[in-house]
């Protein structure tokens, strides 16, 4: 008798435990095919948010209490400024959080990967109007 009733006990255990990991998995399969259709689409990319830190670029900009790139131009000088005086006072040696020092860098991050694609596209830009100019050496003898 005690055996059934184990037995029973076991097999609806797993049966629940079964429906929950394939409810999950179809859950974080739904949610990731999402945000592989927002990234692809491009639109609006303010509100989007990022694939790697799941921050969007109002969220980082509000954390860093700087200005939103505009066409993909930043002033990258005010935002290190305030990066670096923001992550020191969370130092958590110096009484500060962890969790927001991570947000502090999470946010720097974000906004350094809207911007990277158009200062590369830029230098690319003035390389190509400057003209190849290599860096010839003389050798010593």
């Amino acid at each position: 008798m005690a055996y059934r009733l184990i037995t029973q006990v076991v097999l609806i255990g797993t049966r629940v435990l079964g429906r929950s990991f394939a409810e999950a998995y179809k859950q974080a399969a739904a949610s990731s095919a999402y945000q592989r259709a927002q990234a692809q689409s491009g639109n609006g990319t303010a509100g989007r948010a990022s694939l790697s830190s799941g921050m969007t670029l109002d969220e980082a900009c509000k954390i860093l209490n700087v200005k939103p790139p505009q066409k993909g131009e930043a002033n990258m000088e005010e935002v290190m400024e305030r990066f670096k005086r923001l992550f020191d006072n969370n130092d958590p040696k110096k009484g500060g959080s962890f969790y927001l020092q991570s947000k502090i860098l999470r946010a720097r991050e974000r906004i350094e990967a809207e911007v990277r694609p158009h200062m590369e596209k830029a230098e690319q830009e003035a390389e190509i109007k400057e003209g190849w100019n290599p860096k010839l050496y003389k050798d010593k003898k």
